[in-house]
């Protein structure tokens, strides 16, 4: 099941996103699907067709849009969670071999594999939830259990 919390800055973005493709993208798509009614049998013209493919896929995005961010519930960072992981932390995490990764735990919508952000949903996000700098973290992955010490933890991005 999904966990509808979002970071202020993700429900930023996507409702950013549901603005552009209601004012923007999707009256363009409109005015060149029109232009391209307006030159004939719209049986053979792949301007059409594909304008119209477009406006199905800009309004479905809408309809999700639209449906998520009315789902979602923001959650801010409050100054008593320093010093612990709580949802929109940045960590930073050491294995046995001195492997360093850093993650923040963000929401479904705005998982960036790049950037480092996992979903809450995630077991290393399960794990680290509650945890303080120097505790120990059990992760339970398909190839067994990997053990990780907790180094940092910010509610700022790492620089």
């Amino acid at each position: 099941m999904k966990t509808n919390l979002i970071t202020r800055p993700g429900w930023h973005k996507l409702d950013e996103e549901l603005k552009y493709l209601w004012r923007v993208k999707r009256p363009e798509v409109t005015q060149a699907v029109s232009e391209a009614a307006a030159l004939g049998d719209r049986s053979e013209n792949a301007e059409y067709k594909e304008g119209k493919r477009e406006l199905r896929r800009i309004d479905s995005r809408l309809r999700f849009l639209t449906k998520r961010l009315d789902a979602l519930e923001i959650v801010d960072h409050h100054p008593q969670q320093n010093g612990k992981v709580f949802f929109g932390a940045w960590v930073e995490l050491e294995n046995d071999e001195g492997d360093i990764v850093r993650y923040r735990i963000v929401g479904t919508d705005e998982i960036d594999p790049k950037l480092g952000y996992i979903t809450i949903d995630s077991p290393m996000a399960r794990a680290l939830i509650g945890k303080q700098v120097d505790d120990d973290v059990f992760v339970k992955t398909p190839s067994g259990t990997k053990e990780w010490w907790i180094n940092l933890i910010q509610y700022t991005p790492f620089e």
